[in-house]
């Protein structure tokens, strides 16, 4: 007996369809697919709708650049926080020694080693947004500062004039050049150099002593650091700019390196309550930016019957997106994302 095969579509909405036809629908956490009776009753033949929008994201604008935003904010913040708690003690413990109170030498030792591991500890529990400096960049990646050996303001302006030609990786990459001329001043040879090098995400910049400083992304660090030529100089050394901040370094055992150390704290200090504003001034501006317009009641309830769906399905896709979604979600994060505190 032959069956009549039409669109899903069609046969809902056809006159022709006899009054007796019927439909069953399931829901499964991918989707929802309608089968619909063919016109011969024997036939087991059945059509399929498409499977409607995922679930969880109807109604809900995501945007995945603002949630890396957000992200990198929060895991800055909770990082932030924890080493300038340990900052504040080392301070006290270090002042309260340097007074001639009594503060064993091997209680500031334990601090000391405290603090040098969260330090170490920076990528992977603060995120991508906090340089070795501590230093917070409006929530962009953190950057790897460094210089290049033999390539200063003071070489380059009494060179000049000379057409400095770059090239960052294999011998089949993007050739850069950059021309220095006579009395230009350490801020437009940075300029200069800075367009040169840009195509290479390389930036270039000057420091507090007016030198070259250069800078790339963290991540991008390990591909730049061996792979720098110059014409005529073939590959260069990069060296890269030191921590501000080695407790590892310290010598506690006199009141000089005591002193020292403690300018040091003092200053780490205040650079990571400057990253604190920083990042929680970033997670503001994202968090305002994702705001959603807000969503009717019923669109919200269809959006809270999926995700049950999907919690109690044994789909792997679905679940795989509610368990990575909650991941690092704690009572306190879900409070401060909601302005109750």
């Amino acid at each position: 007996m032959e069956a009549t095969l039409r669109p899903a579509n069609t046969l809902a909405s056809s006159t022709s369809a006899p009054t007796g036809s019927t439909g069953a629908q399931s829901t499964a956490a991918t989707g929802r697919a309608t089968a619909v009776r063919p016109l011969d009753a024997d036939s087991r033949l059945v059509t399929r709708t498409p499977p409607s929008a995922a679930p969880l994201k109807r109604g809900i604008d995501w945007n995945q650049n603002l949630q890396s935003e957000v992200s990198r904010a929060q895991q800055a913040l909770d990082y932030l926080e924890r080493v300038a708690s340990q900052l504040e003690a080392l301070k006290a413990e270090l002042s309260s020694k340097l007074s001639g109170r009594s503060n064993p030498a091997r209680q500031i030792e334990a601090r000391a080693r405290q603090l040098d591991s969260s330090l170490n500890a920076r990528r992977k529990q603060g995120g991508d947004g906090i340089d070795a400096q501590l230093d917070f960049n409006g929530g962009q990646p953190a950057q790897q500062r460094f210089r290049i050996q033999g390539l200063d303001i003071a070489s380059l302006q009494a060179s000049a004039p000379q057409t400095l030609g770059f090239s960052v990786g294999s011998a089949g990459g993007p050739q850069l050049a950059a021309t220095i001329e006579p009395g230009m001043t350490p801020e437009e040879i940075a300029q200069r150099l800075d367009r040169a090098l840009a195509p290479v995400k390389v930036r270039v910049g000057l420091d507090d002593k007016h030198q070259l400083v250069f800078s790339t992304a963290e991540a991008d660090w390990v591909g730049v650091k061996d792979a720098i030529a110059v014409t005529g100089r073939g590959r260069v050394e990069t060296v890269e700019e030191a921590p501000s901040l080695a407790p590892q370094n310290w010598e506690l055992g006199n009141p000089d390196a005591l002193r020292q150390s403690l300018r040091e704290v003092v200053q780490a200090l205040a650079r990571v309550r400057r990253s604190q504003d920083a990042a929680a001034a970033a997670l503001s501006a994202a968090m305002t930016r994702t705001a959603q317009p807000e969503i009717p009641e019923a669109e919200l309830a269809m959006v809270s019957s999926d995700f049950a769906a999907s919690a109690a399905g044994h789909d792997y896709a679905s679940l795989l997106a509610i368990t990575s979604a909650l991941v690092g979600v704690n009572r306190d994060r879900v409070q401060a994302l909601l302005g109750l505190r």
